[in-house]
């Protein structure tokens, strides 16, 4: 009999006509089953009904137009072009390629395997070294971008190419640690940077990068912001788009928020949706998660916010998740639907958050001509 109150249970949830409906009857759990049972039947749920619309947001990369190969191969281009095949480059004559063509910096920043800030750490103790000042992040990030350099940013950055390629900017390395410089381009300065210029790279040699680097890390890195951002900002627009007043929290606005709405968890949910000016409807919390121990983590933080949803008056908690993660219903995907009463959404399913309360009655049918 408790086998079939599951299946029936977990039925009725799939086939609800309504999002709402479906919060019903996932609030009604607790009422049919023991407290032994409740993990279970939550991951039952979850598995059913919610799992199915989760993507492997590792699958992609949040792609800039300045990593495009053809870009590169340009660049690549004219820097073997300039230096003659890599045999010109004693600092004079670099300093001329980079005044030329900046663009050839991120070429040869590339052949070293720095970050625009590493670059520019070493570029500043050559300059200050030969007196031509400091050179910023900024700047480096400037020149890749294709604006012209100073003479004397030109000159030290120049500079560090060559001594970091060479292998005579820092000390030599001891015991665990190695220098960048040791990787087959490199590994014999501009001699063997000329010879797989020259002959080309092995495909293993290829792979073997992408061993201890990671393919795409350097892009990913350089956006994690935007990653971090890739259900907020979704969210963020469909809200904008139906008129609902909301606030979506920041560094800046925390204070504000919980001084206004009156909350006390910290930190405040990602997004607060609201009424008037001080009438707190509901609370949005985004989560990313690609395995499932960070799932299991994050999912506490729902628990949290629904005991303040409870406090505040049965203000309701929607979640919006997102990554492969969320794939562990027992003790992650689970709780989440348990603490949310089924108001759990990824960007497949965002538009239907629109269609439960208390958002539908807070949408702005007015639409601007």
């Amino acid at each position: 009999m408790a086998v079939n109150n599951l299946q029936q249970t977990v039925a009725r949830i799939v086939e609800a006509p309504s999002w709402d409906e479906r919060v019903q009857e996932i609030r009604r759990i607790p009422e049919i089953f023991g407290q032994q049972r409740l993990q279970a039947v939550y991951a039952a749920v979850a598995e059913a009904v919610y799992r199915p619309h989760l993507a492997p947001q590792f699958a992609y990369v949040q792609w800039r137009d300045e990593h495009e190969l053809v870009a590169f191969q340009e660049d690549y281009d004219r820097a073997h072009e300039l230096t003659s095949g890599f045999e010109r480059v004693d600092p004079p004559a670099l300093a001329l390629v980079l005044a030329q063509e900046p663009r050839t910096s991120r070429i040869f920043r590339a052949i070293i395997g720095y970050t625009p800030g590493e670059l520019a750490v070493a570029a500043s103790l050559t300059g200050e070294e030969l007196g031509l000042g400091r050179i910023s992040t900024t700047r480096v990030k400037a020149m890749e971008a294709g604006r012209p350099p100073s003479e004397q940013a030109a000159r030290a950055c120049a500079e560090a190419i060559h001594r970091l390629i060479t292998g005579t900017m820092w000390g030599v390395a001891t015991g665990d640690l190695r220098s960048k410089i040791e990787k087959p381009d490199t590994e014999r300065g501009w001699e063997s940077v000329r010879e797989l210029a020259a002959q080309g790279v092995p495909y293993s040699v290829l792979l073997h990068q992408r061993h201890y680097g990671g393919a795409f890390r350097t892009l990913l890195d350089s956006t994690s912001t935007q990653r971090g951002d890739v259900l907020e900002d979704p969210l963020e627009q469909l809200l904008i788009e139906a008129g609902v007043s909301h606030l979506r929290t920041g560094a800046r606005n925390q204070r504000e928020i919980t001084a206004r709405f009156g909350l006390t968890v910290r930190p405040a949910p990602d997004f607060v949706i609201f009424e008037g000016e001080r009438t707190l409807r509901a609370m949005i919390e985004c989560k990313q998660a690609n395995d499932g121990g960070t799932a299991r983590d994050k999912a506490a933080r729902f628990r949290t916010l629904a005991n303040e949803g409870t406090r505040l008056g049965g203000v309701p908690v929607f979640a919006l998740l997102d990554g492969l993660g969320w794939q562990r219903t027992a003790d992650a995907l689970g709780p989440v639907v348990r603490d949310t009463d089924g108001r759990v959404f990824t960007l497949e399913t965002l538009e239907e958050m629109l269609t439960v309360e208390p958002l539908p009655g807070l949408v702005d049918e007015v639409q601007p001509e």
